[in-house]
């Protein structure tokens, strides 16, 4: 597992700055209603209405939630609270007063700061096969439900066509071969991004991370807001008429561009992030109990099946198995870059400030 030793600096982001700095939507979907009511029935089972505060990639088919309601009873809404770094903001915000009963949608890049404002419950939840190792050490009140990796990935046809060798490290994208080719979304907007900025980190330490985007600005990387906008309009394989054939995305990428049988891109294992999404019962919830089978339900083997196929993310179990074009084209890399939590929430503030220097020069 590549990681990084950061130096610690004292954080003096406030809640504002943080919506500001990691927010790339605001809450959408989002409306005054009553709080959940707090009930169970004779035989001690949750019933009532459970709310989960999530971000807005969150998708499930109707009918796993027509499921969920019918056998436990409860009655799910769902409110959308923007990306996943404006999600965990607005849950430190509202921490005295939540919004929801439980969240998901808080990653391993943004967890600290929530656990360390008491934002979530504790909530030992039984974790299936494989789950464990995705777990934050020490800690029940988050528990893992999915797991992705960003990742610099490549248009194979383009470099087939062109008879030129793909890159296949951070290094590379930095060489004149690659001049011009490589677009990311903002490590300021966007949270593949900021994962990305992670790995440079995690890559060339504390001294060298700044270097590296000089290197890399000066051969030509181009920086976009979103990965929207990267993918769909400057990538050659986005179906936008880009005219770049690298590009920040996922590992899972590879596995929606299949034609034929045969994936026309490829994720680079040698430059991937992991990102782990989190579920968590919020402090202060007004029905507990439905929280938590909320998060048990998460876990269970129909909800992980449609994780890919819903979200694009792998399950954290190991009972499920991922859809046969995802076990072709969609490989997990063996040694992802991985940066503590405590020292993201220590030093994010420093290291945004320092990247907008860099790319703004």
């Amino acid at each position: 597992m590549k990681t990084v030793r950061a130096r610690a600096l004292t954080s003096t982001a406030t809640a504002a700055l943080l919506l500001a700095v990691t927010g790339c939507s605001t809450m959408g979907g989002e409306s005054a209603s009553e709080p959940s009511s707090p009930s169970t029935s004779a035989d001690g089972e949750p019933t009532g209405k459970v709310v989960l505060v999530t971000h807005s990639s969150f998708s499930l088919p109707k009918g796993l939630v027509r499921d969920f309601e019918s056998e436990t009873g409860l009655d799910l809404e769902t409110r959308s609270a923007g990306d996943g770094g404006t999600l965990t903001a607005k849950l430190s915000l509202t921490k005295d007063d939540p919004t929801g009963d439980v969240a998901f949608g808080v990653d391993n890049t943004f967890a600290s700061r929530p656990l360390d404002e008491g934002v979530f419950a504790s909530y030992a939840a039984e974790l299936p096969d494989g789950a464990e190792q995705y777990a934050l050490e020490g800690e029940d009140r988050l528990t893992p439900v999915d797991v992705g990796h960003v990742c610099v990935n490549v248009d194979t046809t383009w470099f087939e066509r062109e008879g030129i060798e793909p890159p296949q490290t951070l290094d590379d994208l930095a060489a004149p071969t690659y001049e011009g080719l490589f677009v990311t979304s903002g490590a300021s907007t966007s949270s593949p991004g900021m994962a990305f900025l992670l790995s440079t980190i995690a890559e060339y330490g504390e001294d060298g991370w700044q270097d590296y985007w000089a290197d890399l600005l000066a051969n030509g990387a181009k920086v976009v807001d979103g990965w929207e906008d990267a993918y769909y309009g400057d990538f050659t394989q986005g179906g936008g008429g880009g005219e770049r054939p690298i590009v920040l995305s996922y590992d899972s990428s590879p596995a929606f561009t299949v034609k034929g049988g045969r994936s026309t891109t490829a994720a680079l294992l040698d430059t991937c992030f992991r990102q782990v999404e989190y579920a968590g019962v919020l402090e202060g919830a007004a029905n507990p109990a439905g929280a938590e089978a909320v998060v048990d339900w998460l876990l269970s083997d129909e909800v992980q099946a449609a994780l890919p196929t819903s979200m694009y993310v792998f399950p954290v179990s190991d009972a499920v198995e991922v859809p046969e074009d995802w076990a072709r084209h969609a490989e997990q890399p063996a040694d992802p870059y991985e940066v503590d939590p405590g020292e993201i929430a220590a030093n994010r503030e420093q290291w945004l400030t320092e990247w907008t220097d860099v790319i703004s020069r």
